[in-house]
C-alpha cells in the first residue's frame, strides 16, 4: 500500500477552466444531469456535515461517466477536418457534414467505460470504430463494447500496451483513422485536453445542484484515478475559483502510478496487477494530467479490493448504484479521515461530494463479492 499524500498547500494554485462545453452536452439526445444524492448516514459515519454523491450510473444511455469526454473530443476532432475547427458541432451537424463514401474510422484503447463511450458515439455518427482491450476485461463490458457495433480487438498484455497497440494501428491503418484516446503523451495531448475539457461539465452540474441544496462550497471532493484525466479536469474547475475545496485522489493499490509520482516529484510508471477497479488499472499517468495533479491535488490515497468492495454493498444498501470505480471515492475517504490532518482541514460542518463515476453494470463484480 502506498502511503498517503497530503499538500495542504496546493489550494492555492490557481490555474483555468474551460467553459461552453456544458451547451454541446445539451445538445446530445437524451441529455439531462445526473443525480446528486444527499446520504445522511454517510455525513454521520465521516463525522461531517454532509455528503453528497454525484450519480454516473446512466449518463446519456450508458452507465458511466465517460461519454462527457469522448463524444467532445470526437465532435471536437471531427468538427476540425469539417472545417470548424474552434467548436464543437453537435452530433447531427457533424453527421451531415461528414462523407457517407469515406467514413473516418474511430480507434481507442479501454480498460472498459472509455471504449464503450467511443463506440457508442462512433454509432450515433454511423462511423467505424475499433476498440482495443486487455483481455482481463470483464465479459459484460466486452459485451457492451460490441453491441454497440464496435469491432473489437483483444490483447493478453497490460493495458498501457494495448494503448500503444492501438496507436500503432490508428497511425497505420491508412484509413485516416482518428485516435481518441484519454491519455497523453509527447506529441499526442490535444484530443486527451478535449476528454478533459468535456468531463467539466459534470463539475458545472454538481456546483449547480449543491447550490439547490443550500449548499455553497463543497470542502472535500474526492475524483477515482486511472491515468488522470478526470482528476485532471477536477482540479482545473476547482483550482479556478474561491474558495477550493480539498481535492482527493484515490487510486487501487494494484495501479497507484499518480500517488507514486506524487511520492517521487516527478512522473513514474508502476507495474500493476489484477483489480476489481479494473477502470483505474493503469500504469502511466497521462502526460497533461501530471503537471497539473502535482500543482493542484491535495491529497491521494489508494484503496484495496475488500474496501472497494465494501464500498460498493454500502451505498447499494443506501439505495445508491455504484461499481467499484465508483464506490472507490467512498473507500478513499474513509481512508483519508482516519489521519488527523485533513480531518484538522476538514472541519465537522463540511461537505463531501463523492464522484460515482460508473454504475454496477459498467463494472460488475465478479462472482462471490
Amino acid at each position: 500500500m502506498s502511503a498517503p499524500y497530503w499538500k495542504p498547500a496546493a489550494r492555492a494554485w490557481r490555474t483555468d477552466s474551460p467553459s461552453g462545453v456544458v451547451e454541446f452536452h445539451r445538445s446530445l439526445p437524451g441529455y439531462g444531469p445526473t443525480p446528486l444524492v444527499e446520504v445522511s448516514d454517510l455525513a454521520v459515519e465521516l463525522g461531517v456535515g454532509r455528503v453528497f454523491v454525484k450519480d454516473e450510473s446512466s449518463r446519456l444511455g450508458l452507465p458511466a461517466f465517460k461519454i462527457l469526454g469522448a463524444a467532445y473530443a470526437i465532435s471536437r476532432a471531427l468538427s476540425a477536418r469539417v472545417g470548424s475547427p474552434d467548436r464543437a458541432l453537435p452530433l447531427d451537424d457533424l453527421r451531415e457534414a461528414l462523407s457517407a463514401d469515406r467514413p473516418v474510422p474511430l480507434v481507442a484503447a479501454t480498460d472498459g467505460n472509455h471504449g464503450r463511450a467511443v463506440a457508442h458515439t462512433a454509432r450515433l455518427l454511423g462511423l467505424p470504430a475499433q476498440i482495443w482491450f486487455p483481455d482481463t476485461l470483464s465479459a459484460e463490458a466486452k459485451e457492451a463494447i460490441a453491441d454497440e457495433g464496435a469491432e473489437t480487438v483483444e490483447l493478453a498484455i497490460p493495458y498501457d500496451d494495448v494503448v500503444a497497440a492501438a496507436r500503432r494501428a490508428a497511425e497505420h491503418t491508412g484509413t485516416g483513422a482518428v485516435l481518441i484516446q484519454d491519455t497523453a503523451w509527447p506529441g499526442y495531448a490535444q484530443v486527451p485536453q478535449w476528454i478533459v475539457d468535456g468531463y467539466s461539465t459534470l463539475f458545472e452540474e454538481a456546483d449547480a445542484q449543491l447550490a439547490a441544496a443550500g449548499v455553497d462550497e463543497a470542502g472535500l471532493v474526492a475524483v477515482p484515478v486511472g491515468v488522470g484525466s478526470l482528476a485532471q479536469a477536477a482540479v482545473h474547475h476547482y483550482r479556478s475559483a474561491e474558495p477550493a475545496p480539498i481535492v482527493l485522489s484515490v487510486e487501487a493499490e494494484a495501479a497507484p502510478p499518480i500517488i507514486e509520482s506524487l511520492h517521487a516529484g516527478r512522473l513514474v510508471s508502476v507495474r500493476t496487477s489484477y483489480t476489481v477497479m479494473s477502470g483505474l488499472n493503469c500504469g502511466t499517468p497521462s502526460d497533461i494530467a501530471w503537471p497539473v495533479l502535482a500543482a493542484g491535488l491535495d491529497a491521494a490515497v489508494t484503496v484495496g479490493e475488500e474496501e472497494a468492495v465494501r464500498a460498493v454493498h454500502d451505498l447499494e444498501a443506501l439505495g445508491i448504484d455504484s461499481g467499484p470505480c465508483g464506490a472507490a471515492t467512498l473507500a478513499g475517504v474513509r481512508a483519508l479521515l482516519a489521519d488527523a490532518r485533513p480531518r484538522d482541514d476538514l472541519g465537522p460542518d463540511a461537505t463531501v461530494l463523492l464522484l460515482s463515476t460508473e454504475g454496477r453494470l459498467a463494472n460488475p463484480l465478479p462472482a462471490g463479492r
